[in-house]
């Protein structure tokens, strides 16, 4: 059953409609989105669990201490793209091993997200997640949300063939395989540089950014700091269920 919302919680969703028919979703036919700390909020911690899983495995197969790990672990993220990038270049890493690793996390922290289901089903044309982390991670998260029936697809990091988001060519292999014509497709990002090509291809491109004031205010910080200066980057909003009903309202009118 849909639910009335109070005037307030009205007025709010009125104001991400004027922004979103400001900045133009009317010829948009493909929405795309980003998985972690994207269709579910950073504050569950989902994310921390495989980023420490991350760091563990680094551990284990050098025999080194965390704190050692996590430095070899970010250095190969920020050469690379990913760990996972940097583990198979530099030393031959099976992917699938680490992936089913770092992705083996406790997925019941995330509650049904009943609102952006309904907000999300609303939206018209084709809807995809497009993703460096697994198809089971993401069809993991996708239940816990309830949104299983609403994606055509899950383009994950073996379907790009372990090529990772910024890369061009992670892009390029997911709009070919789907025939997407880029001008009319959105996406929906938490990390900044991850919009770059899709702005630079002609997507309208949208940040997702923890709520002002939340715990998760140093990570607000660096999503912010990492789209500026943002050309690349047409909205930001720390809301996206009432972003998307903003953009139905507009496209229902």
């Amino acid at each position: 059953m849909n639910r009335i919302p109070d005037p307030q919680s009205f007025a709010v969703l009125k104001e991400h409609a004027r922004i979103a028919e400001a900045k133009g979703f009317d010829h948009v036919d493909t929405w795309v989105f980003d998985l972690d700390n994207t269709l579910y909020p950073a504050s569950s911690r989902l994310f921390d669990q495989i980023d420490d899983r991350i760091t563990t495995y680094v551990a284990h197969r050098y025999g080194t201490d965390g704190l050692s790990a996590r430095a070899l672990q970010k250095y190969y993220y920020r050469r690379y793209g990913t760990t996972l990038k940097g583990l198979m270049a530099e030393d031959g890493l099976d992917p699938d091993e680490f992936l089913a690793f770092v992705h083996d996390i406790d997925h019941s922290v995330l509650a049904p997200a009943p609102d952006l289901v309904a907000a999300i089903a609303r939206l018209p044309g084709r809807r995809f997640v497009l993703t460096n982390g697994s198809r089971r991670h993401a069809e993991n998260v996708i239940a816990r949300l309830g949104a299983s029936a609403l994606f055509e697809d899950i383009f994950d990091i073996a379907a790009s063939k372990f090529v990772p988001k910024p890369e061009a060519a992670a892009y390029d292999a997911f709009l070919k395989l789907h025939d997407i014509e880029p001008g009319k497709a959105a996406m929906f990002e938490d990390l900044g540089k991850n919009l770059v090509v899709p702005h630079a291809l002609g997507m309208r491109t949208v940040l997702i950014v923890p709520p002002e004031g939340s715990p998760d205010a140093l990570d607000r910080l660096t999503a912010l700091d990492d789209a500026s200066p943002a050309p690349h980057v047409d909205h930001m909003t720390d809301d996206l269920t009432g972003f998307l009903t903003g953009i139905a309202i507009v496209s229902e009118e």
